[in-house]
């Protein structure tokens, strides 16, 4: 199986990875059929275990990689990947300030973004989401993409593979985290399930974007890099890591964190 895919093209690897993160957010968003309303303390450990995921991935499987693509450069190793990282939580903060959304699961969130008024829960529910979810498809479609540029296919594939993995399981936590808020708001087991699902959908998409836009300009591959990880930081600071520390719960949270944290770097380390 693992030559199988190897031997496809990026774009196909990458879309292969990023339709089973867009399934894991399916079975996150599932467990709305299965109970009828939410454990706050359980959502918020998901979703810290989630954070911990992406902080870790965004270093081990992106910024590293950025910073060993960047050997023998004028000014040094460090700078592609500090402007990258820089410009990707630029990047994040521009969408953040435009597209209209509104956090889940957090009772006293305001709306966000350019004409939120007349703009249903729903509808700024899955924006907010799917905002969420266009690094992580990014930084897949790069990761690959970098696979592909780099000459080292097998290796570097390797980690892109263990990237997609890691952000596959924290995509379960957030498919509950729009399909139960959706339920308690009174829409249908299958419609909140329908809108957790899809808001992941752009994962696919953004990831065929990445592979696409890497083999056109090898070149700046490290800032790519680092530019997924800085986007995917900036969600956890700005969205994941806040919405967890409400209700008397940012101990477990946190602790969930440190143990996505360690799961994903020994996913990294082992398998990368």
């Amino acid at each position: 199986m693992i030559d199988f895919l190897l031997g496809l093209e990026a774009w196909q690897q990458a879309l292969i990875a990023t339709i089973f993160t867009w399934c894991t957010t399916g079975l996150g968003a599932a467990v709305v059929f299965l109970t009828r309303g939410v454990n706050l303390k359980f959502l918020h450990s998901m979703l810290g275990f989630a954070g911990g995921v992406m902080i870790a991935a965004s270093f081990w499987s992106l910024l590293q990689p950025a910073i060993e693509a960047s050997s023998g450069h004028f000014i040094g190793e460090w700078f592609p990947a500090a402007i990258g990282f820089l410009l990707g939580g630029l990047f994040i903060y521009g969408f953040d300030k435009v597209i209209p959304h509104r956090h889940p699961h957090l009772s006293d969130s305001k709306t966000e973004g350019l004409m939120v008024e007349g703009k249903r829960t729903s509808t700024l529910l899955f924006y907010s989401m799917t905002l969420h979810n266009i690094p992580e498809g990014l930084a897949i479609g790069i990761a690959f993409g970098g696979a592909a540029a780099g000459g080292d296919p097998g290796g570097i594939a390797a980690g892109a593979f263990t990237l997609a993995l890691g952000i596959g399981i924290q995509n379960i936590p957030e498919g509950i985290a729009v399909s139960m808020p959706l339920r308690g708001d009174g829409m249908s087991k299958f419609k909140s399930f329908i809108y957790g699902w899809m808001s992941a959908l752009g994962e696919p998409i953004a990831a065929v974007i990445g592979v696409i836009a890497i083999s056109f300009m090898t070149p700046i591959l490290p800032y790519a890099l680092a530019l997924s990880a800085g986007a995917m930081i900036f969600v956890v600071v700005e969205e994941v890591i806040p919405s967890t520390h409400r209700n008397g719960h940012s101990d477990i949270a946190v602790l969930s964190l440190m143990a996505g944290f360690t799961m994903m770097m020994i996913l990294d380390v082992a398998l990368g």
